[in-house]
């Protein structure tokens, strides 16, 4: 196409429109590992001596809102007509879903803001965003404590006392951890929290290969989380 063809307008219009996504982009750059930096110095604050310990999943979540915060405020700028069109685009969001890891709750606000980001055509801060997210995203993620399932762990058999150090010898080769709750005349009760990757089966069949009559029964019971 002949660029002489094109109406002098815009013509004009996208040298500064792509000066435009530079300057933002440049912006980008400097704000978003700032607020991510920020972010961290604030979920990794130093905890009280009595306090409870904070878990992954809300100190990844924190870090993320920071990061997110600063994306919608690049949006915003100075419109007041883009803030209005956000809030009212996040209350039109109705997830009445379970979400067990609050994190992908702010990786659907993350997926909004660059879907704004996209819409009021700032294309170039909606892909180094997204772009930036993964980063922070697989980094945390990297580290995140193995996910874990809770259950009640009941072995019957006909001498518990007698089986009691082979079964917790099973638990830690699979590497469960396990409490001791109750240690009865015919059967051992444990608090045992599983990898994800550990199947139940398996560690089952280990145990009743200890005892090879059909006295031994192994029950697992998952926890419901509260």
């Amino acid at each position: 196409m002949d660029p002489n063809a094109l109406p002098p307008a815009f013509t004009q219009y996208i040298p500064d429109l792509l000066e435009g996504h530079a300057a933002m982009v440049l912006r980008a750059l400097i704000a978003l590992p700032f607020a991510t930096v920020l972010g961290a110095a604030l979920a990794f604050r130093p905890r009280r001596r009595g306090t409870p310990p904070r878990s992954a999943s809300v100190i990844q979540t924190q870090i993320i809102l920071a990061l997110v915060g600063a994306i919608v405020m690049l949006v915003v700028g100075s419109s007041l007509a883009r803030a209005f069109g956000i809030v009212g685009a996040a209350n039109l969001i109705r997830y009445r879903a379970k979400i067990d890891d609050p994190k992908d709750a702010v990786v659907m606000l993350s997926t909004l803001t660059v879907g704004l980001a996209s819409g009021v055509e700032l294309y170039g801060l909606a892909l180094l965003s997204t772009v930036f997210l993964l980063v922070i995203l697989w980094l945390i993620e990297s580290v995140e404590p193995e996910g874990r399932k809770a259950f009640d762990l009941k072995v019957t058999t006909a001498d518990p006392t007698a089986l009691r150090s082979a079964v917790e010898n099973i638990l830690r080769r699979y590497h469960i951890d396990y409490e001791l709750r109750s240690a009865g005349q015919k059967e051992l009760v444990y608090d045992a929290e599983l990898p994800l990757a550990v199947r139940t089966d398996r560690v089952a069949n280990a145990i009743l290969a200890l005892k090879e009559s059909n006295e031994t029964e192994v029950v697992w019971e998952e926890k419901k989380k509260k």
